[in-house]
């Protein structure tokens, strides 16, 4: 499986987080002063590459990483950082690789990157920061006290999104139960999803950039995100005048991740994503869910076994309507499912009616 630059960037972040043993060395190189070179991994592409320097083949520890970050020369550590290989080496990248770099360690480390795909580490001893390249992406690693003020900006933004998207979906819900549903409603809940998902995902990034100093974090962001049901893939298989197959609907989401921040901000062209012409008309225009959605939140109730119930009813108003011996007569759907169903079901109406009107 091929990875992505950015998934490769967080693994990398990982790996030089706060209260790990790499990250203790590389501010250890920083308060000494001195630069430094750090190449993570070794294959024939590397050694390639290699001139000179010495064979080390110790297991790795901070104070070894700064002591030998004092010769001239690049340190070859094994992927894990978990031992140092070589020390003293001269890197010789292909001079031919595009570089926007301008001090010679800085465009040393982006070839390097870019030529053997594994990630380079160069700690700047004139501007006393440490630089991430990986698969073509810089990083600047910034302490604990900027990146948790920027994390805190985000868990309050979270917070409202959060709350915003509760509402809308319990609107939703009371709107299926009542037949009026627009198209306007279904676009509000996608575009509040997809902005809960984006913030959680840059505090998930924080996350992983503050390590140990990011453990009161990860809770809160645990405690904003748990129980948000249903993601955007039900709604657009409730709703999509497009075949709901597997490939459709990872079209229609990587569609959704893939817009910028002015056009989320567009409902229309939220609304397009599932199949609805665009235009304030038609945001209007009254739509049917096939109740995946809402079979979904009801646990007992396997994906199979929805499926069947909504080709079976063909509509949730439909399914909503049915009694026990309706929904036994669906392949699969026994007596004491038939009541797990018809009463979640019930319980769902209820509830959604409830927060509506109070």
């Amino acid at each position: 499986m091929v990875r992505s630059p950015e998934h490769a960037l967080k693994t990398t972040l990982a790996r030089v987080a706060p209260g790990t043993a790499l990250r203790d060395g590389l501010e250890r190189i920083l308060r000494g002063r001195t630069g430094a070179l750090i190449v993570l991994g070794l294959d024939k592409t590397v050694d390639s590459i290699c001139s000179g320097g010495f064979d080390i083949g110790i297991e790795f520890s901070p104070t070894r990483l700064r002591e030998l970050a004092k010769m001239d020369g690049a340190i070859v550590c094994d992927k894990d950082a978990s031992n140092i290989i070589r020390a003293g080496v001269q890197l010789m990248p292909d001079p031919r690789i595009e570089t926007q770099e301008s001090g010679t360690r800085h465009r040393t480390a982006e070839r390097v990157a870019i030529q053997t795909g594994l990630p380079i580490i160069s700690v700047s001893q004139s501007m006393q920061i440490i630089a991430l390249y990986v698969d073509g992406l810089r990083h600047v690693l910034e302490g604990s006290e900027p990146v948790l003020a920027r994390a805190n900006q985000a868990l309050a933004t979270l917070e409202r999104y959060r709350s915003r998207l509760d509402q809308v979906t319990n609107s939703l819900s009371a709107l299926e139960i009542e037949a009026m549903v627009t198209v306007r409603d279904v676009a509000a809940t996608l575009q509040r999803q997809e902005m809960v998902r984006r913030i959680s995902e840059e505090i998930s990034h924080y996350v992983l950039e503050l390590g140990v100093d990011g453990r009161l974090l990860s809770l809160q962001l645990e405690e904003l995100t748990a129980g948000l049901g249903p993601g955007s893939e039900m709604v657009l298989r409730d709703y999509s005048s497009l075949a709901s197959t597997p490939p459709v609907l990872e079209e229609q989401i990587a569609a959704l991740h893939g817009f910028t921040s002015t056009e989320l901000i567009d409902l229309g062209k939220i609304a397009s994503v599932a199949g609805f012409q665009p235009g304030t008309d038609s945001l209007e225009a009254i739509v049917q869910p096939k109740g995946f959605r809402l079979l979904s939140s009801i646990k007992a109730v396997p994906p199979a076994v929805a499926t069947r119930l909504v080709d079976h009813f063909d509509g949730l108003q439909n399914l909503m309507a049915a009694n026990i011996e309706d929904l036994m007569a669906v392949e699969g759907i026994g007596e004491q499912r038939a009541r797990t169903v018809r009463e979640g079901l019930s319980r769902i109406a209820e509830t959604s009616l409830l927060d509506r009107f109070m």
